[in-house]
């Protein structure tokens, strides 16, 4: 099998070793623009592969690419079986339809709703051309959603899910309490754009920085806030739509992060608006990169639960994920969850273990319990367990 990553770097470079490890894996190939990103990344990956058990890991190969030039973008997927694209969501669109021209399966890290409508409406050209288009593989959209879909798929009637995630430093610092684990346009564009919910079985769109609650994980963490984002719920609203009463999605993040946040919203620093010559929101990023980008460790917090009835016996399916940086590999929590993640999809695509074809969310195409053994196959440490009403 040949894998294609597009995009060198952290998630991009992480899924490629995740990938690279996996049995009948011949090939991996990474293609980035910045040619330095892509030699950093190939001496990275072949010092982390050598000397991988089971047999060794599969070739590492880079090639400069420009996603941009769309009309370039099933060339560099043909003699592919699967591509995973780390790259901005912007492309995702262009790539959904290089890879029906292609004929090869692709999946991405996803991150907007409107445009993963734009590829889910291409489903039927995916479809007869007899290929899989998944879309937010990552972690939240992505892994969080597919356990809740695991946890829906095992209830016999369910009256809420409850996705609850988020990125954190290791050791917060004021006044924000965060550490960029993502791009920051990525974050902010979670803090402005609607939250897709189900209330009383019907999908609507909800404000982000609302709805704030207080949440405990274990110790070192304690009591932390969630609240409303964008993206995180991806497609569950509207494929349970009328099968589950209640779901939302909510980041987590030490307790006065949002409160700080919201303001900068409210008096306009978050605007697209230009004052003065200068876009505010742009202004503002610029000075969140600076701030927030340190050397302190990350972790990512998950906690999905699934309420309702099994067994005849009402009560809460709860799963938990507490993970942790690698020093070993030096991927972040961020990147191992997101990364993996999308890496054991884009594996199943590949090795023919997803059967359904078109464009199709996760919950609708994965083998759900298959994938929760891959993550957790992977050191993803998913926790289960039920809780009696």
């Amino acid at each position: 099998m040949r894998a294609l990553v597009l995009g060198a770097g952290r998630m991009g470079r992480a899924a490629a070793w995740d990938l690279a490890r996996q049995p009948g894996m011949g090939a991996v190939k990474l293609v980035d623009h910045d040619g330095d990103a892509l030699a950093n990344s190939a001496r990275e990956l072949e010092r982390l592969l050598t000397g991988t058990t089971g047999g060794g890991a599969a070739r590492i190969e880079t090639a400069r690419g420009d996603l941009d030039d769309t009309a370039s973008l099933p060339a560099m997927m043909e003699g592919s079986d699967v591509v995973l694209s780390s790259a901005d969501y912007r492309f995702n669109e262009a790539l959904t339809r290089a890879a029906i021209e292609a004929g090869v399966q692709l999946c991405d890290l996803g991150g907007n709703l409107f445009v993963v409508e734009r590829q889910i409406a291409l489903s039927e050209a995916a479809e007869k051309r007899g290929i899989t288009v998944i879309p937010d593989c990552g972690l939240a959209p992505g892994m969080a959603g597919l356990f809740a879909a695991w946890g829906v798929e095992r209830m016999q009637s369910v009256d809420s899910v409850k996705l609850r995630v988020g990125g954190l430093p290791a050791h917060p610092k004021p006044p924000l309490g965060y550490k960029l684990v993502f791009s920051v346009r990525g974050l902010t564009n979670e803090y402005l754009e609607p939250a897709d919910v189900l209330r009383d079985g019907k999908p609507a769109r909800v404000a982000s920085l609302t709805d704030v609650e207080e949440l405990e994980f274990p110790y070192p963490f304690g009591k932390l806030e969630a609240f409303n984002t964008s993206g995180g719920s991806s497609t569950l609203p509207s494929t349970f739509a009328g099968k589950v009463r209640e779901l939302d999605y909510k980041t987590i993040r030490y307790p006065g992060h949002v409160a700080a946040f919201a303001g900068m919203q409210q008096i306009g620093l978050l605007s697209e608006e230009p004052v003065d010559a200068v876009v505010p929101r742009v202004f503002t990023e610029k000075l969140l990169e600076r701030a927030l980008t340190d050397d302190d460790t990350d972790v990512v917090l998950m906690r999905v639960t699934v309420s309702g009835t099994r067994d005849g016996e009402r009560g809460t399916l709860v799963f938990e994920l507490i993970d942790r940086h690698d020093a070993k590999t030096g991927h972040s929590a961020m990147a191992r969850t997101t990364a993996y993640s999308a890496a054991a999809v884009a594996y199943m695509l590949a090795a023919g273990a997803v059967e359904k074809r078109g464009v199709l969310p996760g919950e609708l195409a994965v083998p759900l319990g298959s994938f929760a053994g891959a993550v957790r196959a992977r050191g993803l440490d998913v926790k289960e367990h039920w809780e009696p009403a």
